[in-house]
């Protein structure tokens, strides 16, 4: 083998390593993860808007009903819903990202670009929780239905819902909940 071939596949190999590098649901580095797709490299993955607060009231642990508080990001329009959390590489268990529709319609979400693990919740007008999608898997574009009507969607870490015990009927407090 001449020198040049050996430092071309060595620097194929460093390149491939630095490009596939990717990131876990808790956003820890994974050698093995799949590669950050192009269109991350050139999107704006600011917040959209000052996050509000967000509550869920559930069971907890010893059946008791316990509040639980998040941060949220607010997405209202079509630009900031097709985006979502795309890109993103991390999300701290208390943050979040609220989808808000003005018709109430059966959903479907998918992780197109989604480099974090995420739980999708579907919320009805009332704040109900229809249904979540558990642990959708980063960059997965297979459909993941609300099996019902919602308004609102809530982004969350993947694993949270099962670790705080949420499920369908639980109630979701935000301002877009609610209405009179």
């Amino acid at each position: 083998m001449t020198k040049t071939y050996v430092k071309s596949v060595w620097a194929a190999v460093i390149a491939t390593g630095l490009v596939s590098l990717g990131y876990s649901s808790s956003g820890v580095a994974q050698d093995n993860a799949p590669a950050i797709p192009a269109q991350c490299l050139n999107i704006d993955i600011s917040p959209y808007t000052t996050p509000e607060k967000l509550a869920v009231i559930h069971a907890g642990s010893s059946g008791a009903k316990v509040t639980t508080s998040f941060s949220v990001e607010i997405a209202d329009n079509d630009g900031t819903r097709e985006q979502g959390l795309m890109c993103r590489q991390q999300l701290a268990a208390d943050q979040g990202m609220l989808f808000e529709f003005q018709d109430v319609s059966d959903r479907s979400f998918w992780m197109k670009n989604t480099l974090i693990g995420l739980d999708i919740i579907y919320i009805a007008p009332d704040g109900r929780i229809v249904s979540i999608q558990k642990n959708a898997r980063p960059l997965d574009r297979t459909p993941l239905p609300s099996y019902g009507a919602a308004s609102g969607v809530l982004e969350v870490q993947a694993g949270l819902s099962d670790k705080l015990g949420l499920k369908a009927g639980d109630i979701v407090i935000h301002p877009f909940f609610h209405k009179p």
